[in-house]
């Protein structure tokens, strides 16, 4: 594995995933060298290859998804949901950096199972495995990942399983251009942005819509939702509501934490959950 030129997108996911594994295990004291032997990688090697990853050193990383950062990004926006209202983000329109459109799908589509509607799937590489997406003619409908442990068509299957009674064909020529702009910094614009399609009970809805207006670089905790919501004693199905979010990385349920800070389950795996927050750090650590 000494020859670093010319990977694909999925092949620095797949080293980068091995190499959170044991930088969760060894935290903001964990030595790069060592984990640069194991993983079959000079220690430059793998520096560039986070650098070109996420634009962070290992140890950076390893910083960024640590507890205690977590503890801080609370403790220093634990009102961020109702910021986000004060400074006019309430809208359907502007929501977090990807600056997100949505609509929800009618009550009766998603009780019907998605009855009469068309859909098309498809696969694109991305920074984080190869995804895999939904999408009707409203906007994205749903976003899942496939890697060693999940394959392509299991992953689909997660997605559509929302909507048993929708009409699916696969397309990954359409697909692949929405998928590059959600994964592609340097196109999030307002004048240009991503449209999603919202499918789930109220009350999921609500959970999701909430996520939105939580920015990149901040977290929130279920309890925070549950109580911006107007449900306070709801954590666990607030909890529930994430856990379902059919949009990954859009809909960022990335974002919400565990009270104490730590980086609780996340439905396409807690390693997938950390490496999104560390390439979330170097996109804020590029701007600055």
């Amino acid at each position: 594995m000494n020859q670093m030129t010319a990977l694909s997108p999925a092949d620095d996911y797949n080293i980068v995933r091995l190499a959170i594994e044991q930088l969760s295990a060894g935290g903001e004291t964990a030595d790069v060298s060592s984990l640069a032997r194991s993983l079959g990688l000079s220690e430059r090697q793998l520096t560039d290859l986070f650098r070109r990853w996420c634009g962070l050193s290992p140890k950076s990383f390893a910083q960024a998804v640590a507890l205690d950062h977590a503890k801080a990004l609370l403790r220093a926006n634990a009102n961020v949901l109702d910021t986000a209202y004060e400074v006019g983000l309430s809208g359907p329109s502007r929501l977090h950096d990807l600056f997100v459109t949505y609509e929800a799908m009618p009550p009766g589509a998603f009780r019907a199972g998605g009855a009469g509607i068309d859909m098309v799937w498809g696969v694109a590489p991305s920074p984080f495995g190869t995804a895999v997406a939904t999408a009707t003619e409203y906007g994205l409908s749903g976003l899942g990942f496939a890697d060693a442990d999940t394959t392509v068509e299991q992953a689909f299957e997660d997605l559509a399983r929302r909507w048993p009674n929708a009409r699916f064909r696969r397309d990954d020529a359409r697909v692949a251009p929405v998928i590059a702009q959600v994964f592609d910094p340097s196109r999030w614009s307002a004048d240009r942005p991503v449209r999603v399609v919202l499918i789930g009970t109220d009350f999921e809805v609500r959970v999701w819509e909430t996520l939105l207006k939580v920015p990149v670089g901040k977290a929130t905790t279920y309890q925070q939702v549950a109580s911006h919501i107007g449900r306070p004693t709801a954590s666990r199905a607030v909890g529930a509501a994430v856990g379902k979010n059919p949009i990954s990385f859009v809909v960022p349920c990335h974002r919400v934490v565990g009270t104490s800070g730590a980086l609780t389950g996340y439905h396409w795996g807690v390693p997938r959950k950390r490496a999104i927050l560390g390439w979330e750090a170097g996109v804020i650590s590029a701007r600055h």
